[in-house]
């Protein structure tokens, strides 16, 4: 009589026998829990330069929090973010915050190359001096003269894939985004026209950013619009 071969599951059983215990222990730390951010934000929250998802490693922690709040509680939609934070505690929202937050990782390249020289003009005088004719105040004033954000809530916006820039702008004008009120950002996106947007989204995008940025302890004066979020 031939002999019965052994099955899938008895052949996978003898080799994890042969395997130490400690190997088949899975680490119950941040970094772990956190896998299913990575599926979308990019291996420990980096990103990538190419696609829809925003870096979150290295943002403030402040930031971070307000917007895992804001989807949880549906001022941002997004199916998948807010599935995931649907019954997660505030204090565990603050936890996830801390771990990205403390990430100090490289960026990479500019995403945008070759654009043209008007358009980045206009996109770095929005960036650096806003429009005061039209009350747009320059992005420097909010999130810091490098852009890489102000502790305790305002974030970078170096390293952010065009794409994502121009469809958060867009969100805030139709209100799909939202955020505590006084709602500075939805305000200044309704004062911009789709050229100022798109020249901004363009000059963020074609920024190198020198390693080891990190958020502004604080800014120089008074935030230009009143943000109901800024120091959440």
């Amino acid at each position: 009589m031939l002999a019965r071969r052994p099955t899938l599951a008895l052949a996978f059983g003898s080799v994890l026998a042969c395997v130490p215990a400690a190997a088949l222990t899975v680490p119950d730390d941040m970094a772990q829990r956190m896998q299913a951010c990575v599926v979308c934000h990019g291996k420990e929250g980096r990103a990538t330069n190419h696609g829809f998802f925003p870096r979150i490693a290295g943002k403030p922690a402040g930031y971070l929090y307000n917007q895992l709040v804001n989807f949880r509680e549906g001022r941002r939609r997004n199916a998948t973010m807010a599935y995931l934070v649907d019954h997660m505690s505030d204090a565990y929202l603050r936890e996830i915050a801390g771990y990205f937050a403390g990430l100090d990782l490289p960026y990479p390249p500019p995403q945008t190359t070759g654009a043209p020289a008007a358009v980045l003009a206009r996109g770095e005088q929005l960036v650096r001096q806003g429009d005061p004719g039209r009350g747009i105040p320059a992005c420097t004033q909010c999130h810091g003269d490098a852009m890489t954000g102000v502790n305790p809530a305002m974030p970078g916006l170096l390293g952010l894939p065009r794409d994502y820039v121009l469809g958060q702008f867009g969100a805030w004008r139709t209100g799909a985004r939202r955020a505590a009120q006084p709602d500075c950002m939805a305000e200044v996106a309704r004062r911009m026209s789709l050229e100022d947007v798109s020249a901004a989204a363009v000059w963020l995008s074609s920024q190198p950013v020198a390693p080891g940025p990190a958020p502004a302890g604080s800014l120089p004066a008074k935030l230009p619009l009143e943000c109901g979020s800024a120091a959440r």
